[in-house]
């Protein structure tokens, strides 16, 4: 491979040699590309809070609604298990339709005193007006239940 040096007569060359510059600036670039850093595009969104139990909230019946706590513990609104938030929220908005809906209260036999007692002082503090005990003739004497509901 025959290469030229320029010419053999001794004068100096006039062109540049560009290859240790742009080598030089390539590694500037990626030190720089390196040591920035990324930017970070924050877009706040606020999103529904979706309860993966509760994926249909339970309708307001306008005629009557039946609330009801289990031995689990559970409160449970026209069949659909619910949150004493949620109960807050159904409570406010039966209050506000015109007339208002009766509300059965229904406790299964065997459920806890203290979260029948809470569920009857949201109740009381809802100011619901149209408002019964339904299923009292499964109770007998001294809270004890004679015949269950089936």
């Amino acid at each position: 491979m025959a290469m030229s040096g320029g010419s053999d007569d001794g004068a100096p060359m006039m062109e540049m040699n560009t290859t240790p510059l742009i080598d030089v600036m390539l590694v500037l670039l990626i030190m720089f590309i390196i040591t920035i850093p990324p930017s970070t595009h924050a877009v706040d969104i606020d999103l529904p809070i979706s309860d993966p139990n509760n994926v249909n909230p339970p309708d307001i019946d306008p005629v009557k609604n039946k609330l009801s706590v289990t031995v689990n513990g559970e409160i449970t609104w026209n069949g659909t298990v619910v949150t004493r938030d949620n109960l807050i929220n159904y409570l406010r908005k039966t209050k506000g339709m015109s007339p208002s809906p009766e509300l059965q209260f229904q406790p299964e036999p065997n459920a806890g005193y203290e979260i029948v007692d809470r569920v009857l002082v949201v109740i009381r503090r809802s100011g619901v007006s149209n408002f019964g005990f339904v299923g009292n003739e499964y109770f007998g004497t001294f809270g004890k239940a004679d015949n269950p509901p089936s």
